[in-house]
């Protein structure tokens, strides 16, 4: 990271102020999100083309300001092919008072694998590398006992030559910490976040990708809730009426008082029922013998192509 200060320029995007280093030139808009935007740039003293992400409103409040200082910690620490890296993080404060913005600088990746969803159909050798991928970035996250919380299409991007990289770590949390509720997009959240478990593990996370490996092989979102206790609903009739111990933490009566049978290879076409079958050892509810990103990265590397 930076440790003299550079020159700073300024540019709009997007009818925003942004001010930079004079050494990351041609900043274009690619994306923005509730807690930033990201621009393309070009890095003169590199060569290379990077993303800088503009924070916003980075310290409006304490859960903000927690949530930027988790993600620059571990962002600065990342250091795999398959998990996005810190090259830079500044800001063009001169005192403290005027500390109001924070920009993180970052590899350039192209699409996310939401807008590759949306435009192209995969390939299931593209699946499988892809899941790969995302297992090999969570075996190294998961050896640093930290649970990535919010993994979802547009948290994953990827390069031309199909290569994956995992993003956002700004809900991140090591696994000794305190848990809250409301994390990770509702699509994609394991029932013991939606539950409001106060302790959970990286079994969350695998349960993310298993949702995600259904979208990419059927092109649709395989829990698509419209709300809290509707999500609960779509998980129950596909998953099936989870054991007691589960069944007493949710509250809701329309929910657990109803019973549910198990339909996963419904969802799939013959050729995809291997798939089927490795989504259904991933979508299933906590237990301590659940696979973890160790056992299924090994799983997967038996079945890529050679």
């Amino acid at each position: 990271l930076a440790t003299t200060r550079p020159k700073f320029y300024r540019h709009e995007v997007n009818k925003t102020i942004w001010e930079v280093p004079e050494r990351y030139q041609n900043l274009s808009p690619v994306g923005s999100g509730a807690y930033g935007s990201v621009c393309s740039a070009y890095d003169v003293k590199t060569g290379l083309k990077i993303a800088v992400k503009k924070l916003s409103r980075p310290f409006q409040s304490i859960i903000h300001a927690k949530r930027t200082y988790r993600e620059m910690r571990l962002l600065k620490h990342m250091k795999h092919e398959n998990v996005i890296g810190l090259l830079d993080v500044f800001s063009p404060a001169t005192s403290l008072k005027e500390f109001t913005d924070v920009y993180l600088v970052t590899h350039l990746m192209g699409a996310d694998l939401n807008n590759i969803v949306k435009c192209q159909k995969l390939t299931d050798d593209h699946v499988q590398f892809l899941i790969y991928q995302i297992l090999r970035g969570l075996k190294y996250i998961h050896s640093a006992d930290i649970i990535h919380r919010d993994l979802k299409p547009s948290n994953l991007a990827v390069n031309e030559d199909c290569e994956l990289k995992i993003l956002d770590f700004g809900l991140a949390r090591h696994t000794d910490d305190e848990m809250t509720g409301y994390v990770a997009t509702r699509w994609y959240r394991a029932p013991e976040i939606m539950l409001n478990w106060m302790h959970y593990n990286m079994t969350v996370d695998i349960w993310s990708v298993g949702c995600i490996m259904a979208e990419l092989l059927t092109g649709k979102t395989l829990f698509p809730g419209t709300d809290h206790i509707d999500q609960l609903k779509l998980i129950l009739l596909l998953v099936g009426t989870p054991g007691p111990e589960l069944l007493m933490k949710i509250s809701s009566e329309s929910v657990s008082s109803q019973r549910y049978a198990r339909f996963f290879s419904n969802q799939f076409s013959a050729p995809n029922l291997p798939h089927c079958c490795a989504i259904t050892w991933w979508i299933c509810y906590q237990t301590d013998s659940m696979f973890s990103s160790i056992q299924l990265c090994e799983f997967e590397t038996c079945f890529l192509p050679l």
